[in-house]
């Protein structure tokens, strides 16, 4: 496409939702705690919409297609039921928490009454770590979006995407948010179904003969996967994985339970979870079929952008669509994640005690900071100083790190913070449970281990993989089933007085 067309799309869909979301921060004067909550709001089709626009970002583009790309059946299923999960457990621990904490903004909010400030910041530190990789990581996809549909240089949609998101979040808050969301949430289903089904709408039965085949001529391993005929235990396994993983992971995006707060009422925040899990779960399995089918065309040579092999020779008006719906995407999860971070900065790292105008600047400087880590920088050590210095770069294989790690720290944390929700769960129990989520992961890895046994423990904690490069299923387990007895043991073992 040429990229003065691209342009124009790019900054006429920046323009309605910029607009949109300055009109929603002047209608009235928001206070410190509705920037942060708007609390008791929004009604259940709201509270749906948003949901599914803040969780659907740019990154149904590029992952469920390489998930399915390099997977097989039950990678796709994984990766699907994964994005409706943490919604579905929303509708059913978010009432309680409410009842329990009316005046929350974040999780950690009701963490600190039942497990103490210790705790609230660790959870805290968590949701940061998640939220902010997450963050960058839709930065590096609209620029690498619109390069793959322009020849955009990246840099440009991100500074664009990252301005006028910051302009009308640091203003309007979670309002501002939620009122871009309804419409980017129309967006995005208008666009989505309107594309699958000129994508479909073509030769079906190809399509289809793709997604089941196997083994690309040109692939030079022995290569299984990337076809939906594969429902191998391998694949089962992966695909559990991902569920367990990214269920956990986004129990601490706080963007999440800033609308839980924001629902009107505890039938509203119901509804509206499973509104948006019924949403979510078939756009992302059909994005991770179409994977399967650019593997079962042949091996391609950037598997993060298998969605964008179908679409190349496309006319201008379906391209356009794409450069719209990639401004939709973003926006409405960067957005969210920007809100979301500061309120889990202010209420849990800073203990409440950040200003309204404080809030308003931290929302701004975000955005330079993981510009710059979406750019790809390598951090480390100058070697003037220290010779072979340790050094990250922040490329995708090294977020994908990043990730995980989050991913398994939410793992070995969820259960003992939901655990609280039964009242013969300490406070001592959960903390020691906490703990020992991680602890069980280095046992696992020094018990199935016959070299460097602790070193490979220690290594999972860091980077939870199994010989693939993929999230390890046993590990996450491990952390999971830990955590989750150690809590009940300690619970009973050490009371709360």
């Amino acid at each position: 496409m040429d990229t003065n067309i691209a342009y124009i799309l790019m900054l006429a869909t920046l323009g309605i939702f910029g607009y949109i979301g300055y009109q929603a921060s002047i209608s009235r004067e928001v206070g410190a705690d509705e920037y942060l909550s708007a609390r008791g709001s929004q009604d259940w089709l709201r509270i749906g919409l948003s949901l599914f626009a803040s969780g659907m970002g740019i990154w149904i583009l590029f992952a469920p297609s390489e998930v399915g790309y390099y997977g097989g059946f039950w990678d796709v299923v994984g990766y699907a039921v994964s994005a409706a999960t943490p919604f579905l457990l929303l509708a059913y621990v978010g009432p309680m928490i409410r009842e329990r904490m009316p005046s929350g903004v974040t999780l950690a909010d009701y963490v600190r009454i039942r497990l103490g400030r210790q705790m609230q910041v660790y959870v805290g530190l968590i949701s940061v770590l998640y939220m902010f990789t997450f963050l960058f990581a839709e930065f590096t996809a609209i620029g690498k979006a619109m390069g793959t549909l322009s020849e955009m240089e990246p840099l440009i949609p991100m500074t664009m995407v990252g301005i006028v998101t910051a302009a009308y979040i640091s203003q309007g808050g979670l309002p501002a948010s939620l009122a871009t969301d309804r419409v980017q949430a129309w967006t995005i289903m208008f666009l989505v179904v309107s594309l699958i089904l000129v994508l479909f709408g073509g030769d079906i039965n190809g399509l289809i003969a793709d997604a089941k085949a196997y083994n690309p001529e040109d692939i030079e391993w022995d290569w299984k996967h990337g076809s939906i005929s594969d429902m191998g235990r391998d694949s089962f396994k992966s695909g559990l994985a991902l569920v367990v993983a990214i269920t956990a992971a986004e129990m601490f995006s706080q963007g999440n339970w800033q609308r839980a707060w924001a629902s009107e009422s505890d039938e509203a925040l119901t509804k509206g979870a499973w509104l948006a899990a019924g949403l979510v779960l078939p756009m992302v399995f059909v994005m991770g079929l179409l994977g399967t089918v650019v593997a079962g065309q042949g091996a391609v040579e950037d598997p993060s952008a298998a969605f964008f092999y179908l679409i190349e020779g496309a006319g201008v008006l379906f391209v356009s669509a794409f450069i719209v719906l990639a401004m939709a995407l973003v926006c409405s999860s960067v957005d969210t994640l920007q809100n979301a971070v500061v309120a889990s900065i202010s209420r849990d790292l800073s203990d409440d005690s950040m200003t309204l105008q404080t809030a308003r600047y931290l929302t701004i400087g975000l955005i330079p900071i993981a510009i710059y880590l979406a750019t790809g920088p390598t951090i480390g050590f100058d070697p003037r100083i220290f010779a072979n210095g340790p050094s990250f770069t922040f490329d995708a294989l090294g977020v994908f790190e990043i990730f995980l790690f989050a991913d398994l720290l939410a793992a070995a944390t969820v259960m003992p913070v939901l655990l609280t929700l039964w009242d013969e769960v300490s406070a001592k129990g959960a903390l020691i449970g906490s703990v020992f989520g991680l602890l069980s992961v280095v046992a696992y890895g020094a018990l199935t281990s016959d070299v460097e046994p602790l070193k490979t423990g220690i290594g999972y904690v860091f980077s939870p993989t199994n010989d693939s490069g993929l999230a390890n299923l046993e590990v996450f387990l491990s952390a999971l089933i830990g955590s989750t007895l150690v809590t009940v043991a300690g619970s009973y073992a050490l009371p709360d007085e």
